[in-house]
């Protein structure tokens, strides 16, 4: 079904070398980031404690930080968690205090605030086990993409399998570079939401090259240009109306989700924006630039220009 239909084909591979170049750049400013700043991992990742409260009316999220200051641990996180009322603290990994006298200084420190407050949650997250986190994330991740090679190469052909993995990879390599440079909160639920970009960005890619594998057997006589430019323009209906969709309820979810959900959601909507992007903008470019020919997937090659002319 289409909403719409776009008569005649947009010339979207006549800018890819302008697309080549912005995509290079923020390749380029991404990896500086990670490089120069890092990740702000979370506790999931670097381990540390998260003490869950709930006030009886609106907190005070400066005051409770000042106040916690008394305890002298460093980098300590204070911040309202789903509503004003409900507080959320992160603190580093100290191996010199239990989980319970940690619970008890911050109940001891808070109470003097006059607010009466009930703690929810204590969670503890050791240095190993954070350790091991990210490296089982890491490795979620190659997994993925080598999944995606191997899926690709089997339905489409080597080529599309490297210009798909090039186009995600150039998606997550962004996130991260946002959440990098805006030194955003990097945990295990952003981590889902950059596994789920890859399969979502993967998604659109085997639409469009399908669409392209079909075009390169009936535009026999076409370039290898028109062929891409028709292919993109005719998934074009598809790909809005599934992003938009898919964009709103993330977007409501960044709105409306809470303290938990929001990088969560801020990952997949940068993610899914820059989705659209490189599948139409990276994916078949690259795959051009590879050499992807009507030989390689109809069995034939293009007449040439004076053959067409000529042509009954």
């Amino acid at each position: 079904m289409e909403i719409f239909r776009v008569k005649n084909d947009i010339p979207f591979l006549k800018y890819r070398k302008i697309a080549a170049f912005i995509s290079i750049i923020t390749f380029i400013l991404a990896f500086f980031f990670l490089f120069q700043k890092g990740l702000n991992y979370g506790v999931d990742f670097t381990g540390g404690t998260i003490i869950e409260i709930s006030y009886e009316e609106k907190a005070n999220v400066d005051e409770i930080r000042g106040q916690l200051t008394q305890i002298n641990l460093n980098e300590i996180q204070v911040q309202n968690f789903g509503t004003d009322k409900d507080v959320l603290i992160r603190m580093p990994l100290n191996e010199d205090i239990s989980i319970a006298e940690l619970s008890e200084l911050v109940n001891q420190e808070l109470s003097k605030l006059n607010n009466p407050f009930e703690i929810k949650r204590v969670e503890s997250v050791g240095g190993q086990v954070g350790e091991e986190l990210f490296e089982n994330g890491a490795l979620a991740i190659l997994f993925v993409c080598l999944g995606i090679i191997l899926y690709l190469s089997l339905r489409f052909e080597w080529r599309f399998a490297l210009a798909a993995v090039v186009a995600n990879m150039h998606d997550v390599i962004i996130i991260l570079g946002f959440f990098a440079f805006f030194q955003w909160e990097f945990n295990l639920t952003v981590l889902a939401a950059v596994l789920a970009v890859l399969g979502y960005s993967v998604n659109e890619s085997v639409v469009v090259f399908d669409r392209v594998r079909e075009n390169f057997k009936k535009m026999r006589r076409s370039s290898v240009i028109d062929v891409m430019n028709n292919a993109i323009t005719r998934t074009m209906s598809r790909t809005i109306m599934t992003h938009l969709s898919t964009q709103t309820v993330v977007i409501s979810m960044l709105i409306f989700g809470g303290e938990i959900l929001h990088n969560f959601s801020l990952a997949l909507t940068i993610g899914i924006l820059f989705g659209i992007y490189s599948s139409i903008m990276v994916g078949c470019p690259m795959a051009l630039w590879l050499g992807t020919n009507h030989s390689n997937l109809a069995g034939s090659t293009p007449q040439k220009k004076e053959e067409m002319e000529t042509a009954p």
